[in-house]
């Protein structure tokens, strides 16, 4: 096959569709790849990510090498860092031109999430500060386009079954943590009752809706807000 053909069928990749398709079979690296880039500062981590998604085909285990590769320094993401005293709060740092976004979450003492998904996603997680321990459930009735066209009609109904922890794994300083929706759901918590946690998040795509899980099983539809945005707390009707 010529590479101008193959060049051309690249080009005209769906991004996110193909970022999506991806998920089915995507499931991290441990450390970052010997011949691949550094980066030295998160201006550099983000105008890196830019550059991976400018194209069409975006290779994700370059994106998971990036993430791998920055090293935490509070001076850079200490703007972005907004906390609230009662919940853990998302902060966006950079929407990725619609194509990835940024987060930076922070997470006061004892503080947790629900159960969730990432709306078929891929979830880099970096740790910056403190530590985090992720538990991971099997997703429910995870399955074909039927089993998923049933689930969609079932959504508000109870499941037999309650969900299964298949994993409990902490998450010190400049690891980073990977899961998408074929790799099962998360909760994610600061275990620690005297330090607070902060760690950075790349989603692709974006979504603004997910849906988390209640220990029965039953799934609801969350939307997805931002407290900050770019350092600057959000107001109550753009988050």
């Amino acid at each position: 096959m010529a590479l101008s053909k193959i060049d051309g069928e690249i080009d005209n990749i769906d991004q996110e569709k193909y970022l999506r398709q991806a998920t089915q079979y995507y499931c991290a690296l441990e450390k970052p790849l010997k011949f691949g880039p550094a980066v030295d500062s998160l201006p550099d981590l983000i105008s890196a990510l830019h550059r991976e998604f400018d194209a069409n085909y975006v290779n994700i285990e370059m994106v998971n090498h990036l993430m791998l590769t920055y090293k935490s320094n509070p001076k850079e993401w200490r703007k972005y860092a907004k906390f609230d005293r009662y919940t853990y709060t998302r902060n966006l740092v950079d929407a990725g031109n619609g194509k990835f976004n940024l987060l930076i979450l922070c997470w006061g003492e004892g503080h947790s999430s629900s159960v969730h998904d990432h709306a078929d996603s891929h979830c880099f997680m970096k740790m910056l500060k403190g530590e985090l321990r992720e538990k991971r459930y099997r997703y429910p009735n995870r399955g074909g386009e039927d089993d998923q066209q049933q689930q969609q009609q079932d959504q508000q109904q109870i499941n037999d079954h309650e969900l299964v922890e298949i994993g409990d794994t902490p998450i010190p300083v400049n690891d980073v943590a990977y899961i998408n929706d074929n790799l099962g759901l998360h909760r994610v918590e600061n275990p620690s009752h005297t330090d607070t946690s902060v760690s950075l998040h790349l989603y692709c795509p974006p979504f603004d809706t997910c849906s988390i899980y209640q220990n029965n099983g039953k799934k609801i539809p969350a939307k997805v807000t931002f407290w900050s945005k770019y350092g600057v707390r959000s107001k109550a009707n753009e988050q």
